[in-house]
C-alpha cells in the first residue's frame, strides 16, 4: 500500500526573489559590504574576509576566467580544501555560465582521471603543488591549464597560473551584478560527484534552482533560530554536496559567518576558542567526540563518575520517560549545574544546533549527546535533491526520524517502501548518463516522475524514517529480509567497535567483518554478544571475524564522507566472508 504524499510545513523566506546562486551572494555582497563572511587560519593567526573583499575578489576571478577563454557551459575543476579561494573561485565561475565541478582532495589519480573524463573538465583550480601533480597524472592531456592557489613548483606539461594574477585582474563589479541578475533558475550551477559506495561516481547536475529550494526550505528554521551574526563552524569540505550547498551559500546568506576548521585534531580546542552557533558534520565526527568524552571521563574519581551517568540516566529519561518524579527533578537541575554545564562549556556554551548527515545517526549516539543538554540533530538528503530533503529541529526533534521535508519537498513512499521526492530541488539528472537517469528520475505511482532515492522509508505523523538502501537488503537462504544497515548501525553504535560490515546473501545466516576500536580487540565479542541481545533470530550474527585491514579512504574502503563502501569491503573481502559461512 503506496502512504500518501506529504511535504514540509515550515515557512521559508519569502522576501527575496534571486533566480541564481551568484546573484544572491553579490546582491548581499552589496547591501552588507562591511559584515565578516569567512574566517579561515593562514599564518598562525585567524584572518577574516569580509562580505565586499568577498565580491571584490569574484569580480576579477570572473574578469579572468573571461581572459582565459572560459565559455558558458564549461567545466572546471575545484580541488582544494575548504578555504575563501574556494568560494570565491564557485561563484566566479557560475557568474559567467560555467559550472563547478567540485572535487575531493583526497580522490586517487584513477579517480581524478575518472572524473576528468566524465565531466569533459577542461581546466582546474587546485590548491597546492602536490595536488596539482597528481591531477596533472590523471589529466593526460585533458586539461588546458591551472590554476595554482599555493606557491610552489607546478607540475611538468600544463600550464600553470598563480592566484595571485587572477585576483588583481580589473571588474567591473556593477556590470557583472547585472548580469548574474539575469541568469535563469534553471541554469546548471554544478556538478556534484557522488561519492558512492559502490561503482563509479556518477555526475550530478544541479541548477541553480535546486539550491536556492534548499534555502528557502531552511531559511525560516534559521530566523527562529537567531543565528544572524554568529559563527558557524565547516568542518565538512566545500566538495561535499551538503556543504557544498549549506556552508558554502545556504549559512552565510542568512547572516551566519563561517569559520573553516582546521581539522578533526584542533576540533577540541576550536570548539571553546570560536564558540559556534552550528556544526554540521557526519555521524562518525559524533562518535568520535563521543568516545573522546568517555575517554576523559575514565581519568575522572569514581565519584565523578558516577555523576556523569546520573545526569546520562536522567536526560535519558526526559527524552523517553517515563517522567521524573520531584525529587528526580532537582537531582536532574543539580546535574545539570555540575555536569551538563561543563560538557556544554567544551563546545563554547552557545551551540543551538548540532546537525549530522550524510549516514545513519544511532538513536542511542543522539540520546547520549542530547542527554548531556547537546542539540543533536538528524536531517536527511542525496545529493540528487540539493542536497537537503528532510531535518529535525530543535523545538522538533523526534531522534528516531530524519525530521519533516523542507516546504517545497514532496515525499511519497512507494508500494515496495522506496522514498520518492518531488519538486524544485531535484537534479536535472546525471551528467552523460541517460540510463541512469532514467532509472533516478521517473513516474511514481501517480504517473509523475519523481526522484526514487534507493532508500527505503516510511512516513510517522508526518516525519521519514529511513529503514535501508533498497538494493542492501540481505535475502537469507530461509528466504528472511535482513536490514544490514540496522544490524551494521548497532555494532558501530558499540565503542569496541570501529566499522562493521555484515553479509549473509543466500546463505542460512547473517556474519560480520569488524574493525575493532584501537585497543579494544579482545573486547569486540562481547560488543557482538550484546548487539545480539537487541536482534531477531533471523538477524543474529553467528560468526564474525575481525577485517585484515581498517576501512579507510586511502584503500578504497571508505567514501570521502566516511561512509563504509559495503559492496567494495564484500568484494575484498570475500575469501574471509566465505570462510564465515562455511
Amino acid at each position: 500500500m503506496q502512504q500518501a504524499a506529504a511535504a514540509g510545513t515550515a515557512r521559508p523566506d519569502a522576501a527575496e526573489s534571486w533566480s541564481s546562486l551568484p546573484w544572491m551572494m553579490l546582491d548581499l555582497a552589496r547591501r552588507r559590504a562591511a559584515a565578516p563572511m569567512i574566517r579561515h587560519w593562514r599564518d598562525g593567526a585567524w584572518r577574516s574576509l569580509s562580505w565586499g573583499e568577498f565580491a571584490a575578489q569574484v569580480g576579477s576571478l570572473a574578469a579572468w576566467f573571461r581572459a582565459r577563454g572560459i565559455m558558458p557551459g564549461e567545466r572546471v575543476l575545484l580541488v582544494s580544501e575548504s578555504r575563501p579561494e574556494w568560494n570565491i573561485a564557485d561563484v566566479a565561475l557560475m557568474a559567467i555560465g560555467a559550472v563547478t565541478v567540485p572535487t575531493y582532495v583526497t580522490n586517487t589519480v584513477a579517480d581524478h582521471a575518472h572524473v576528468i573524463a566524465d565531466s569533459g573538465a577542461r581546466a582546474a583550480i587546485v590548491a597546492t603543488p602536490a595536488l596539482a601533480a597528481r591531477l596533472a597524472e590523471a589529466a593526460s592531456g585533458r586539461l588546458d591549464w591551472l590554476l595554482l592557489l599555493e606557491a610552489g613548483e607546478a607540475p611538468a606539461g600544463l600550464p600553470a597560473h598563480r592566484w595571485a594574477e587572477a585576483a588583481a585582474t580589473p571588474c567591473d563589479l556593477p556590470l557583472l551584478l547585472a548580469e548574474v541578475e539575469q541568469i535563469p533558475p534553471g541554469r546548471l550551477a554544478c556538478l556534484i560527484y557522488t561519492s558512492g559506495t559502490g561503482g563509479l561516481p556518477r555526475g550530478v547536475m544541479l541548477p541553480h534552482r535546486a539550491v536556492l529550494a534548499n534555502r528557502a526550505g531552511i531559511a525560516g528554521f534559521l530566523e527562529r533560530l537567531g543565528v544572524e551574526g554568529t559563527p558557524y563552524l565547516s568542518f565538512l569540505p566545500l566538495s561535499h554536496a551538503y556543504e557544498h550547498t549549506v556552508g558554502g551559500f545556504l549559512l552565510p546568506s542568512c547572516g551566519m559567518e563561517i569559520v573553516y576548521s582546521r581539522g578533526a585534531e584542533r576540533l577540541a580546542a576550536e570548539l571553546p576558542e570560536i564558540r559556534p552557533t552550528l556544526i554540521t558534520a557526519v555521524p562518525r565526527l559524533f562518535e568520535l567526540l563521543r568516545a573522546r568524552l568517555l575517554a576523559q571521563l575514565e581519568k575522572e574519581t569514581p565519584f565523578r563518575r558516577r555523576l556523569f551517568e546520573q545526569a546520562l540516566a536522567l536526560g535519558l529519561r526526559k527524552l523517553d520517560g517515563p517522567p521524573l518524579g520531584p525529587v528526580e527533578r532537582v537531582q536532574d537541575w543539580l546535574l545539570d549545574r555540575l555536569v551538563r554545564s561543563k560538557v556544554r562549556a567544551r563546545f563554547g556554551r552557545r551551540l543551538k544546533a548540532l546537525v549530522s548527515g550524510g549516514a545513519r545517526l544511532d538513536p542511542d549516539l543522539s540520546g547520549f549527546f542530547l542527554a548531556l543538554g547537546l542539540p543533536l540533530l538528524q536531517g536527511y538528503g542525496q545529493t540528487e535533491a540539493g542536497p537537503v530533503i528532510s531535518v529535525n529541529l530543535p523545538w522538533d526533534n523526534a531522534r528516531h526520524t530524519v525530521g519533516r521535508p523542507l516546504e517545497g519537498v514532496e515525499a511519497r513512499i512507494a508500494g515496495d517502501g522506496e522514498l520518492l521526492i518531488r519538486g524544485p530541488l531535484v537534479m536535472d539528472g546525471y551528467w552523460g548518463n541517460a540510463e541512469a537517469t532514467a532509472a533516478a528520475l521517473r513516474p511514481g505511482p501517480d504517473g509523475e516522475t519523481w526522484l526514487h532515492t534507493g532508500d527505503v522509508a516510511r512516513l510517522e505523523s508526518g516525519r521519514l524514517v529511513i529503514t535501508d538502501r533498497k538494493r542492501d537488503f540481505i535475502k537469507t537462504l530461509g528466504g528472511d529480509m535482513v536490514s544490514p544497515a540496522k544490524i551494521e548501525g548497532l555494532l558501530m553504535a558499540e565503542p569496541e567497535i570501529a566499522q562493521a560490515v555484515v553479509a549473509g546473501e543466500g546463505q542460512p545466516g547473517i556474519v560480520a567483518l569488524v574493525v575493532p576500536a584501537e585497543g579494544m580487540a579482545e573486547k569486540a565479542g562481547a560488543a557482538i554478544a550484546r548487539v545480539n541481545a537487541k536482534l531477531s533470530s533471523i538477524e543474529r550474527i553467528r560468526r564474525w571475524a575481525a577485517a585484515p585491514a581498517p576501512f579507510s579512504v586511502e584503500n578504497g574502503l571508505l567514501t570521502p564522507t566516511m561512509k563504509v563502501k559495503r559492496r567494495v569491503v564484500l568484494e575484498r573481502f570475500a575469501g574471509e566472508i566465505g570462510a564465515l559461512h562455511r
